[in-house]
């Protein structure tokens, strides 16, 4: 699993700074997570292809999350793309973004698919045989979801030394794989525990955008490894975050560490400050090791 950061700043804009925009490689996906300004230009600046990108995460419809969207569009129909783009967000978002390519004439020239979101509950918003995705309803000033991306467990990986002791035929390894177990000629059961190996353990991202400070999320986020969450304010500035409905490195450490997760990413900071280590510092106190984005920056998990 790879994260790349491609913008991870609150809605002032800088000129060495930009709003929040990532991009998630999980079992050969490539997911588009929230779309400020500037996103297409940071995807090309880090080399990531357009073309693999055919599903697009917006949280929330606050100009820093999806401003960016429009122009990736129309991008990718200058482009001659061919293939459907899936769009999740909240509802509204197909009437913005169809009427600004409406006045501008530039309709797309593939299958442009919405999927507005209404529920303030979790569901499950997409799924193959590799991944699934669900919903996080999160407490913003405006309807606001995160996404909850989970690798399914992959096959049991056989034990060669184990399987050649018995005379069991390659045509029925596929099935041993799969988790069941060997039943020999003579009627005898060969668990398949003594088989095979566990899979790997499956990776799992939380991305929690813009939200005040929430402990219902710590029931959805038990036993995640990796979660994002935005921390745009310190604590000396709490007042602020919460007459904004925004979190502060504090609360985010104090989600992370009551869910049990396994690594933090703090991101979404405010530029009222001048640099982010006080972030992790702050953040430290209540959850060891945290990680902070910024742009540009590459997570591999």
């Amino acid at each position: 699993m790879k994260l790349h950061i491609l913008g991870c700043y609150a809605a002032t804009p800088r000129t060495m700074s930009n709003p929040t925009s990532q991009v998630l490689e999980i079992k050969n996906h490539l997911f588009l997570i929230d779309c400020g300004e500037g996103t297409q230009v940071q995807l090309r600046k880090h080399k990531i292809k357009f073309s693999r990108i055919s599903h697009i995460f917006i949280s929330h419809l606050h100009g820093d999350h999806f401003f960016g969207l429009p122009g990736l569009i129309s991008t990718f129909r200058l482009l001659g793309r061919e293939k459907e783009l899936h769009i999740y967000g909240p509802e509204g978002i197909k009437e913005a973004i169809t009427l600004m390519l409406k006045l501008g004439k530039s309709w797309t020239n593939y299958p442009l698919i919405f999927h507005e979101l209404t529920k303030n509950s979790s569901e499950r918003i997409f799924e193959d045989d590799k991944v699934f995705i669900d919903t996080i309803p999160l407490d913003h000033r405006i309807y606001t979801n995160g996404f909850l991306f989970r690798e399914k467990q992959g096959e049991r990986k056989l034990n060669i030394e184990a399987v050649k002791k018995y005379p069991i035929d390659q045509a029925y390894y596929r099935k041993i794989k799969t988790g069941e177990n060997a039943v020999l000629e003579d009627g005898q059961i060969i668990r398949n525990e003594e088989l095979t190996f566990d899979p790997p353990r499956p990776w799992s991202y939380a991305y929690c955008s813009d939200t005040a400070f929430k402990p219902e999320l710590v029931s959805k986020l038990k036993g995640i490894r990796v979660m994002y969450h935005e921390a745009t304010f310190l604590d000396s500035e709490s007042h602020l975050a919460k007459a904004t409905r925004h979190a502060t490195a504090r609360q985010a450490a104090t989600i992370a560490r009551d869910a049990g997760v396994e690594t933090l990413i703090l991101g979404h900071f405010s530029t009222r400050y001048k640099e982010i280590s006080a972030f992790a510092e702050e953040a430290e106190s209540i959850f060891p090791g945290v990680l902070l984005a910024d742009d540009g920056k590459q997570f591999v998990f």
